[in-house]
């Protein structure tokens, strides 16, 4: 079953609340890790919308690692915030994609 109940349980509200729908023109600070210090530094950077930063996941072929180490030295993230925001990306992707 995709998805699951089971596994929604184990997610944060914020999270949760991200992939009950499509993100649509949510801007970045929705997407679950993303503090108010980094939504304005991604905000600088262009990336001022959730789609804008799932674009960016999506072209470094959903590599979580790869997201993380680019969030963290570009943008100012910290590693839980880098850990968080891929997370929730990746599980939109699983929900949408």
């Amino acid at each position: 079953e995709l998805g699951g109940t089971k596994k929604m349980n184990h997610m944060s509200p914020r999270l949760r609340a991200f992939l009950s729908e499509p993100m649509g023109e949510k801007d970045v600070a929705w997407v679950d890790g993303i503090s108010h210090e980094l939504a304005i530094n991604l905000v600088t950077k262009g990336f001022n919308k959730a789609y804008i930063l799932l674009g960016q996941f999506l072209l470094m072929h959903k590599n979580e690692a790869e997201f993380q180490k680019w969030l963290i030295c570009c943008c100012g993230a910290t590693e839980y915030e880098a850990q968080e925001s891929s997370n929730c990306l990746k599980e939109w992707c699983s929900c949408f994609l």
